[in-house]
């Protein structure tokens, strides 16, 4: 039996109209303590962006989603998190906002492979 470690996910939601509500999936942001492992993928579905609002920033909503990556890579993509741990460049993320982009509720689950937990989330719940 493959040994499992605990993991945490959230999802990264897309809330074109703050007043609306209306929101939908455009990433996923995996952490795993055990592994050292912090990452995550996004997929931006354009016209359903456009559909909830047809005059999004759509440049914008990428880069803000890019950004998210950016604090999960580390290094310079980073900014002022480059130098956290995984866990508080997790943390950070996962932070309640109110902008366009923002994290969803965290949740938990078991995996051997961090990675390939990200892909099958990402395929279930954005794509």
């Amino acid at each position: 039996m493959t040994k499992r470690d605990v993991f945490e996910y959230a999802l990264v939601r897309v809330v074109p109209r703050m007043e609306r509500g209306e929101c939908f999936n455009a990433g996923v942001i995996v952490y795993c303590r055990a592994h050292g492992y912090v990452a995550a993928r996004t997929h931006l579905d354009e016209a359903k962006l456009l559909a909830l609002d047809p005059e999004a920033d759509v440049t914008g909503v990428r880069a803000a989603l890019r950004a998210v990556e950016g604090v999960c890579a580390g290094g310079e993509s980073a900014g002022q998190a480059a130098g956290d741990d995984p866990g508080r460049r997790f943390r950070w993320l996962i932070a309640p906002r109110s902008t366009v982009v923002q994290p969803g509720p965290v949740h938990t689950g078991l995996t051997a492979d961090p990675e390939a937990e990200l892909e099958r989330l990402l395929d279930l719940l954005v794509r």
